[in-house]
């Protein structure tokens, strides 16, 4: 039989086939291929409890995609949540998870949540900027259930994946999504304003047929060392049309003169606050490449 993994705790899978959702080991074969199943694996079992809807994993299938914190594969949405206010937008980290993204040939969604709490409407100039760039961005507040809808007709015939800092609203959204409490509602720490991570385990959730939603650990980095600095220019949406423009081949856009990516920068095509991102994150890979060696 055929299914998807749509829970990992421990050594333990839930896949679900048909109607059917199994509670499965995996094969000790897969540790000596140094493989191991996660989340969104689409996997073949062989039942050995029918009543206890008991099986084993015997074959992981070629994974679309696999990205390796959190542990999830074959993503074909990323929904990336930044709350306006508590804790306060963090667009470095979006920045490099839409640059990963991007990367792999994922689709993305940002959600701007708690837009109620952001009483200057700040959330508004963070809205324009990504969407002259191409994303679409959704305005929510999920304790009240505000863009839920648009954005459950966005989630449609996806395994989607929530990413963002902790406290940002994920599982709140999740819940309002499905109208019960599905996820343990993470508190915000009034003492500093960073959230506190509730989410233990990564488990895909089912909207409908073919759409499923998955709530991630939070965190407060994310690692993109997979990207090459060489790469990076092409996984920002907005940098690709002007780097025919460069005078040098190879040009890495900081520091060379007649540069069509930085041009575009001073004729204001490109947002200047998401080129300097663009720059430290360059500088960050560059580091660890420089590392290696």
């Amino acid at each position: 039989m055929q299914g998807l993994i749509i829970e990992n705790i421990s050594n333990l899978y839930k896949v679900k086939s048909g109607e059917n959702i199994y509670t499965t080991t995996a094969r000790g074969k897969f540790k000596k291929e140094d493989i191991t199943p996660v989340v969104g694996d689409l996997v073949k079992i062989a039942e050995i409890n029918e009543e206890k809807k008991e099986a084993v994993i015997d074959e992981i299938l070629p994974r679309k995609n696999y990205v390796k914190r959190p542990k999830v594969a074959n993503i074909s949405q990323l929904v990336f949540v930044l709350s306006s206010k508590h804790p306060k937008p963090d667009l470095l980290m979006l920045d490099k998870q839409l640059a990963f993204a991007e990367f792999l040939n994922i689709k993305s969604i940002i959600v701007l949540n708690k837009i109620d709490l952001d009483k200057e409407t700040e959330f508004k100039q963070i809205k324009k900027i990504y969407e002259n760039v191409g994303y679409k961005v959704i305005e929510t507040q999920a304790n009240a259930g505000s863009g839920v809808k648009e954005l459950v007709k966005l989630m449609k015939n996806n395994i989607n994946v929530f990413s963002g800092n902790s406290g940002v609203g994920k599982s709140t959204l999740i819940n309002s999504i499905f109208n019960e409490n599905l996820t343990m509602e993470g508190e915000i720490s009034q003492k500093n304003k960073r959230g506190k991570n509730t989410t233990t385990s990564i488990k895909l959730y089912e909207i409908d047929e073919n759409t499923y939603i998955a709530d991630t650990p939070g965190f407060s980095t994310f690692e993109i060392s997979e990207i090459e600095t060489t790469e990076l220019e092409k996984c920002f949406k907005e940098f690709k049309q002007y780097i025919k423009d460069c005078e040098f081949v190879g040009c890495t856009h900081i520091k060379e003169e007649n540069c069509g990516i930085k041009n575009a920068v001073e004729a204001g095509k490109i947002n200047l606050d998401r080129y300097n991102r663009f720059v430290r994150i360059y500088s960050e890979l560059k580091d660890k490449e420089n590392k290696k060696w």
